[in-house]
C-alpha cells in the first residue's frame, strides 16, 4: 500500500502536532508492507526532517505576520494549490494523510487528523487571524477527506455533532508518550536537577504552553491560597513557551517567583523534560479544553500523581487515575492540591493506577490503528 504522509508540522523543537507526526512517521517507516513517502511544502522530500538550526521563534513570528495579511494568505493558497497539483497529479493510487488538520486537493483517497475543534468552539483562545485561516482550511479538509481521525472519543463525538459529519467516517486513534517518560531514581536525575536548580521530589509541576486556554490563572489562584509552608516546601514549577495573550499572566508569575513559591523555566529541552516530570511531587493540568492532553499521560508514565480538570478529553486520558475538578472551581482545585501533596495513601494508589493507564498507550499501537484506517479507505476506492 502506498502512503503519502505530510510532514509539514515536523519542526524542532517538537511540540504537539509535530511530535505526533514525527512519532507516527518513525513507526510507519518500520512497516515492510507500506510504500511510504514524505511530503512537505508542496513537494516530496527524501527523508523525515531532523533537528534544524533555524530559529523557531522567528519562523513563528514571520508566519503570524503573514496571517495578518489577506494578500499574503491568498498568494500562499494560490501557490500551494499549484504546487500540490503538479506534485500529486500522478499519485492517485496512494492514500494521502494530513496529520495536522490540512489536506490539499487530491484525486486519490485522503485522510486528515483533527486534534481538536478549538478553532471553532473556543475561538477566544486564538488570534483572530489564525481562526479565520484555520476555519477556512479545515472546512476544505472536511470536504476533501475520505475519512478523519481524532485523538480522542470526545473529539470524535464533538466533530460529528458540530459539523453534522458522519460518525462512521471518523476513527479515534489515541496518542502516546515517549518511552523516555518513566519513573526515575533520584540518582538518575542529579545532573538535570542541578542544572535546573531543583530538588527531586521537592516541587510540583505544570508543563505546557503558557496561554489562557490552559487555565494557569486558576492554578495560581489555588496555589496562592495554600498555607505558605506548603508553597515553600513544594514550589510550583511552570515549564513551557510563552503563548498568545500571556503577558499579564507572566507578570503574575514573576510576582509569585519573587515571593519564592513559583519557578518559571520557559522551554525545557527534550532530553531534560522526562527528568523534570519524574522529579515532580505532583503534576497539574487545569486546562479548559484539550483534544487529548499528552502531558497528563507523560506524568502518569513517569510515576507522578496527577491533578487535572475534568474538561473535554482529559477523563479519557486519565482513566480514573487522577484527581479531577471543574476548571472553573478554584476552591475544589485548592483542596485537591492539598490531598495530592499530603495524602500518601492516595498518592501510592494514583502512581500505580497511572502507570497501568499509561501503559495502554503506545506509538506502535497508534501506528497500527492508523494503518488500519489507511487500509479501510484504500479498499473503498
Amino acid at each position: 500500500m502506498k502512503v503519502i504522509l505530510s510532514v509539514d508540522s515536523v519542526k524542532f523543537p517538537l511540540t504537539g502536532i509535530g511530535r505526533y507526526t514525527y512519532e507516527l512517521a518513525k513507526q510507519l517507516q518500520l512497516q515492510d508492507d507500506l510504500e511510504l513517502f514524505f511530503y512537505a511544502k508542496g513537494r516530496f522530500v527524501d527523508k523525515l526532517p531532523t533537528h534544524e538550526k533555524a530559529n523557531s521563534k522567528k519562523i513563528a513570528w514571520f508566519r503570524n505576520r503573514l496571517l495578518k495579511s489577506n494578500l499574503a494568505v491568498k498568494a500562499h493558497r494560490l501557490l500551494s494549490r499549484i504546487s500540490n497539483h503538479y506534485s500529486l497529479k500522478d499519485h492517485e493510487n496512494a492514500v494521502f494523510h494530513g496529520p495536522g488538520f490540512y489536506l490539499p486537493q487530491f484525486n486519490g483517497s485522503s485522510l486528515a487528523t483533527f486534534h481538536d475543534l478549538s478553532m471553532f468552539t473556543h475561538t477566544q483562545y486564538h488570534p483572530p487571524e489564525r481562526v479565520r485561516f484555520m476555519q477556512r482550511e479545515l472546512n476544505l479538509t472536511l470536504q476533501r477527506a475520505s475519512m478523519l481521525i481524532t485523538d480522542s472519543e470526545y473529539t470524535r463525538q464533538e466533530l460529528s455533532s458540530y459539523f453534522g459529519y458522519p460518525l462512521d467516517k471518523i476513527r479515534t486513534v489515541s496518542l502516546a508518550c515517549s518511552d523516555d517518560f518513566h519513573p526515575r531514581e533520584v540518582a538518575d536525575s542529579i545532573a538535570v536537577m542541578a542544572r535546573l536548580g531543583l530538588v527531586h521530589g521537592g516541587y510540583t509541576l505544570y508543563a505546557g504552553t503558557i496561554e489562557p486556554r490552559k487555565n494557569i490563572e486558576a492554578l495560581l489562584d489555588a496555589y496562592s491560597a495554600l498555607p505558605d509552608a506548603i508553597r515553600q516546601r513544594w514550589p510550583l514549577v511552570l515549564a513551557g513557551y510563552h503563548g498568545w495573550q500571556s503577558e499579564q499572566l507572566h507578570e503574575r508569575i514573576k510576582t509569585a517567583e519573587n515571593a519564592g513559591w513559583v519557578r518559571y523555566l520557559g522551554y525545557v529541552a527534550d532530553e531534560d523534560l522526562p527528568h523534570l516530570f519524574a522529579g515532580a511531587h505532583l503534576f497539574f493540568f487545569p486546562s479548559h479544553y484539550e483534544g487529548f492532553g499528552l502531558p497528563v499521560l507523560e506524568a502518569m508514565a513517569s510515576g507522578v500523581p496527577v491533578v487535572c480538570s475534568n474538561a473535554s478529553s482529559l477523563p479519557e486520558v486519565a482513566g480514573g487515575a487522577a484527581l479531577m475538578f471543574d476548571p472553573e472551581d478554584v476552591d475544589a482545585l485548592r483542596q485537591l492540591i492539598i490531598t495530592g501533596l499530603e495524602n500518601n495513601v492516595w498518592r501510592e494508589v494514583a502512581k500505580e493506577k497511572g502507570l497501568i493507564q499509561a501503559s495502554t498507550f503506545s506509538w506502535q499501537r497508534c501506528a497500527e490503528e492508523t494503518i488500519a484506517v489507511y487500509r479501510e479507505i484504500s479498499t473503498r476506492k
